[in-house]
């Protein structure tokens, strides 16, 4: 991989692009100090960038193993002709390994897989994969402005609201998830301010929640993640909007770690949890949130900062990436398919026909 810098200014639904045949993903890492993308040559290259967290955010992961596996049939089909379909199997279960949690990528290699199958043995495979992956971009931003604007109507008056993590344009093809409803809640006149969690390790909120908001001018104040509860218990706050990374068939939700704390606090105060999320991001082979895999990373995540080493020397940490929250704590989970109102496993099977 390589390092690039685009001759304009990066834009929240940068995150992937497919230009002049390459794959470019906007690294996150450095946001907002810095905006440049790194260049995908393979889909070693995309796996390495998602595991890395230079691209994040379950339906955005998606979108670029979507184009990791066009540049694997391409690779392939250089390589073996008509052998590409097998030569290339490898490839596509290095993409699905990269994240675990994010059932979005599953879901797109599989969508992937399914084309794959459609196509001739000595035929170059690039031009209908790269409309397949581009297909599921552009759908998933459809889905994005549907799900806003669904989201949306459910706020009834002038609110403020809190977010955690970042469920933007960066984390999805493009608009939000989460942030798609704050966006479309913004444009209606119903919002006066966005509280974000600075979301601890990786504070996604602090680089790239506020980052995208502050460009779409919608005010955006900043908390520390253990500030919430108080923030709640001071009032004026109607709605937790968050996103995530899996739903399982009960309804249960995967999300960034400090979801599930900031979901029980939010129920403790009487202010409405709404969960943002994109079809494509509903496990129903997944019975609980029992059994989603939650991801746990790299220890010295938590325990430097920066680069630098903050913890005390001898101390480890554990570092789980998502938690899991009951679907008895989600008023409702909005996709573009519909609301779903107190969700569990029989409205979700309804939503998903």
């Amino acid at each position: 991989m390589k390092t690039i810098k685009l001759d304009r200014p990066a834009a929240p639904d940068d995150a992937a692009l497919w230009q002049d045949d390459e794959l470019l993903l906007l690294d996150q890492r450095l946001l907002p100090q810095e905006e440049k993308f790194i260049h995908c040559e393979n889909a070693a290259d995309v796996a390495s960038a998602i595991a890395g967290m230079v691209v994040r955010g379950a339906p955005a992961i998606g979108v670029t193993a979507a184009y990791g596996v066009v540049l694997a049939a391409q690779d392939a089909w250089r390589g073996a002709d008509t052998g590409w379909k097998q030569a290339l199997q490898d490839d596509l279960s290095r993409l699905e390994a990269a994240r675990p949690t994010a059932v979005n990528l599953a879901w797109a290699i599989a969508r992937m897989g399914q084309r794959i199958q459609t196509l001739a043995d000595d035929a170059d495979p690039e031009p209908a994969l790269l409309a397949e992956a581009r297909a599921i971009h552009d759908e998933d931003i459809a889905a994005n402005h549907v799900l806003g604007d669904l989201g949306a109507s459910l706020i009834e008056k002038r609110a403020a609201v809190i977010t955690h993590c970042n469920a933007g344009a960066l984390a999805t093809g493009g608009y939000g998830t989460a942030l798609g409803v704050i966006r479309s809640a913004w444009a209606a006149g119903k919002l006066t301010q966005v509280y974000a969690d600075e979301t601890r390790p990786w504070l996604q909120g602090s680089r790239l929640t506020a980052w995208e908001l502050v460009r779409d001018g919608i005010p955006v104040s900043l908390l520390a993640d253990g500030a919430a509860a108080a923030r709640l218990a001071a009032g004026g706050v109607d709605w937790v909007i968050v996103g995530s990374d899996r739903i399982a068939a009960n309804g249960d939700v995967a999300n960034k770690i400090g979801t599930y704390s900031l979901a029980l606090v939010a129920k403790a105060h009487g202010v409405k949890v709404m969960v943002a999320a994109p079809t494509s991001t509903i496990d129903m082979h997944c019975p609980s949130g029992a059994d989603i895999p939650i991801e746990t990373r790299d220890p010295e995540e938590l325990l430097s900062c920066g680069g630098k080493r903050v913890a005390s020397a001898g101390a480890n940490a554990w570092n789980p990436v998502f938690d899991v929250t009951p679907a008895g704590l989600v008023d409702a989970i909005v996709t573009e398919k519909g609301i779903i109102h107190s969700p569990d496993a029989k409205k979700l099977r309804q939503n998903m026909i």
